[in-house]
This record gives C-alpha cells, structure tokens and sequence, in this order.
C-alpha cells in the first residue's frame, strides 16, 4: 500500500472533485431516509456505483480512459483480498465459537463477574489490552467484542454503547500497538520512525483515552445496577443448553497467542474457526448433532454441523427466548452483504483515484494551509474526506501521508507531527464510515450500525479534535529546527 502512485490530474478542476462527493452524499443521505438501517442489505451498495459513474462521466470529460478507471478500480480490488477474506472467516470463526461454547462460556462468565455498573470502562480495558497485544481492531471486535456484545445484552445494556465501548479500547490499542499495520504504516509515509512515531501519538491519545473512560464511567454509573439479579434465569438457560467449561477458553487464547506471534490473521482465524469446531464437537456433542439434523453425533452428523456453523445462517435454541437471538450465527454466508458492500465502495474510490479527483481533493486543502494550524486542519480533513470517499482507511493515510510530508518538512514540523496526525484522523475515523471497509466490518461482526454505535465510539471521533486542540495551541509541537530559525527561513 506505501507504493501506491497518486494519480494527479491537471486538467480537473476542484469543483468537478467535489461533483462525484456530493452527489454520493446526498443520495446516500436520502437513501438512508427512506430505508433506514436496512439501507446496508443493498441500496447503499447500488448508491456507491451511481457515485463512481458519476465519477467516471467527470473522468470521461477530463480525458481518462475507461482501462484507466477499471485499472484502479482492479487495483482497489487487490488491496481488499486480505479484509474479503478476514471477513469470511470471521463469518466462519462466529459460528464455531458459537456452536462449540465459547461465546456462551464467556458471556455465562462475563454475567457472573461483572454488573453493569462497571461494564462499560472494563470493556474499555479489556478490548484496549487485547488489541495492543494482537495490533489489530478486527482481531479484537472478532474475538472478546462479540462475547461483550452478549453480555451487555443479558445485562440490559443498549448494544450501542457497548459497541462503542469495543471500538474505542479496540482503536486505542490498533494506534499504539507496534504490531499494528496502521502504526507502521504511518511514520513509513510520513518518513518518520516507528517507536518515535509511537511515543510522539501518546501526547494526544493518552487525554482522549482518558475522557473516554471517563465518559464510560460516567455512562456506567447511569445503568441500572439492579439488573444483575435478574440474569439467574440466563445463567440457568445457558448452562442447560451448552457445557461450560474454562478448557473452552483455550481457543480464544491460541487465537490471540497466534496473533502475538505475529501470524497473519488469515492464519490465525482458520486455526480458530477449526479449533472451535473440533471442541464443539467434544463439549457439545448434542448441540453439534442438531445442527447437523441430527439426533445422535456420528461422524457425518459432526461433518454436517460444523460445516453449516462455519457457512451457513444457524441457530442453538434454549429455554429463554431473550437468548435466542443472540445464540445464532450467519456464518460466512452472513458477511456476504459486507463483501458486496466493500466491493461497491472500492468502485467507488478506485473511479475517484482513477481520474484524480482525491489528489485534487487533498492539494486544495493543502493550498489553503496558510498558518501552522491550518496544515493540521488540512491534514485532519483530508483523512476523514478520504475515508468518505476512498472507503479505506490505507489510503486515508497513504495518500495525504504523500500529499502533505514536504509540506510539513518546508515548516520545520518533524516528520512526528505528519504521523501523528494521519492516525489520529485516517485511522481511528475510518469506523465511523458506514461503507468505509472498517465501518462495515464492524457493524457486521459486532451486529450493531455504525448509526447506533456512532455516538458512542467516543475515542474515535475525540482523537482528531484532540489533535487540532494540540495544533491550535502549540502543544509539544516537535520541530526539525528551532521556531527562530523557522521563521527566518
């Protein structure tokens, strides 16, 4: 992705750029209107083509080629292999974990141990530490964020703002963690190094991360403590439809150990969605048999239930209908409306770099970056613009990584600042994109819209404002030379 070209086009002017933006914007406001949440099961996804044939009628004007647009937009295809299929397996992982106890073993222990109360800033803690050890947010959400998602559920909290809670300590740990590919990926376009690059983000993420707690804290103490009582009649429906066990939690943790090891999630998710199959098949033989239409577990009854588990929409009723929902899994086939989804939204972006329109974009804003404060702000909104339209948060770094590095170095700014500001805006905001890949990523897998979870994902969109309070105030703002020798230059 760091070798990705910048398409430039002299000939497009700043308003044909904006044309494809605008008219996405507003036919997605509008389409989400008429169909509300139900906007992502395909409407959206044929919006994002209008928007890159949009695009492409203003390429068309301005002299690019038709091979020209469908090379990028191939290109985009490519650089999204790894996330389709992260998602499958996912979809895959979901549905063992599901079926073999996992995800009920650590709802069943999350309920016991926690109220909700103190829920939501443990929550905080707990994806924050599990993400800086993996170097990924989609490993986190994949993993405990499901299992909290159940809990908060059995304790009555409202789905969004666990998701949000998930988010903001998954998104924490992505930014910090020096396993992250974000987090190399940033100082590499800045020209920066990497344990420079980290120690400089802890200026601004260690406030934001502190008011996000504090607000969890907050939000916390307004949920009714009273509800823990309650949840006996789970606990009861749970422990009569599956065995728990703590041995199940050995899957998770080889998962994460694997992850730390730094083996490519592709890897690690297909050791755990198998692993997951092969305990549900010694903990919840019962279980695996009715899923494979089954009475008793034989060998092919095995093979049909963890194979429909790991592809396939299924369901493990118990004697609680409050469980019901939550006890089901869409399997890989489950995702494939967030694949249809990326896929429109690559389109979409990859018409838009085709025929330079995001270069346009992002040397305007740089134009208009007269003072200090104004480059930062430049930065800020050229990631955020690029989330929007290139739906990927690589390219909301790489291309203003490009765009804006000697702008940076003309003002005497470290190659720090750039970093900084490309992961405080790029990637933490990329979740707040519906259609974005990571929007649609995590409202899948956590089974929440970004429009309930949005509010709520407070790390996320604090951490620009964050950085432009730094800027505007010239806090710890590090320099290659002095501001004397600056300024005489």
């Amino acid at each position: 992705m760091k070798d990705t070209k910048i398409i430039r086009n002299k000939e497009l002017s700043i308003w044909e750029a904006l044309v494809p933006v605008l008219v996405l914007i507003a036919l997605l406001a509008y389409n989400v209107m008429v169909y509300g949440d139900d906007a992502l099961s395909g409407s959206n996804q044929f919006i994002l083509l209008l928007g890159g044939a949009v695009a492409a009628v203003v390429g068309f004007r301005n002299g690019v080629s038709y091979r020209q647009m469908i090379e990028e937009v191939s290109n985009n295809f490519k650089s999204t292999t790894e996330a389709i299929i992260i998602l499958l397996l996912v979809g895959a992982l979901a549905g063992t974990w599901l079926m073999s106890g996992v995800i009920p073993t650590l709802i069943y222990g999350g309920i016991k141990l926690l109220n909700p109360t103190i829920f939501l800033p443990v929550t905080v803690i707990v994806c924050s530490v599990i993400s800086l050890a993996t170097g990924s947010s989609w490993t986190t959400s994949a993993t405990v964020g499901i299992a909290l998602i159940g809990i908060g559920q059995a304790l009555g909290i409202p789905s969004g703002m666990v998701a949000g809670a998930v988010l903001s300590g998954a998104y924490f740990g992505d930014k910090m963690s020096p396993l992250s590919d974000t987090t190399n990926l940033a100082p590499a376009m800045a020209g920066g190094e990497l344990f420079s690059h980290i120690r400089y983000m802890t200026l601004t993420t260690v406030p934001t991360y502190t008011i996000t707690l504090l607000v969890f804290i907050v939000l916390g103490l307004t949920q009714d403590a009273t509800g823990v009582a309650d949840t006996h009649v789970i606990l009861e429906a749970i422990e009569s439809t599956f065995y728990i066990s703590g041995w199940l939690m050995l899957v998770p943790l080889a998962v994460i150990l694997l992850i730390i090891r730094k083996t490519r999630p592709i890897i690690a998710l297909l050791i755990g969605a198998l692993l997951g199959g092969v305990f549900a098949v010694i903990f919840q033989p019962d279980v695996v048999a009715r899923l494979g239409g089954a009475e008793t577990l034989t060998f092919q009854s095995a093979y049909q239930g963890v194979m429909n588990a790991m592809t396939v929409d299924t369901a493990v009723e118990t004697n609680d209908p409050t469980l019901n929902d939550l006890f089901s899994s869409g399997g890989m086939a489950g995702m494939l409306g967030t694949v249809w989804l990326i896929m429109c939204a690559m389109v979409f972006g990859g018409v838009m770099e085709a025929i330079g329109a995001l270069a346009r974009i992002s040397s305007t804003l740089l134009s208009m970056a007269h003072s200090l404060f104004g480059l930062f702000a430049s930065t800020v909104t050229s990631c955020i613009t690029l989330n929007v339209t290139a739906s990927d948060q690589y390219l909301a770094i790489v291309v203003p990584g490009k765009m804006f590095a000697k702008a940076y170095e003309k003002r005497g700014l470290a190659p720090e600042n750039l970093s900084r500001t490309l992961e405080d805006s790029g990637t933490v905001t990329s979740v707040l994109v519906p259609w974005n890949t990571c929007g649609a990523y995590q409202s899948k897998v956590l089974g929440v819209s970004v429009t309930d979870y949005f509010v709520y994902a407070v790390f996320n969109y604090l951490s620009p404002l964050m950085t432009l309070f730094f800027a505007a105030m010239q806090i710890r703002i590090k320099r290659l030379v002095t501001p004397e020798e600056t300024e005489t230059a």
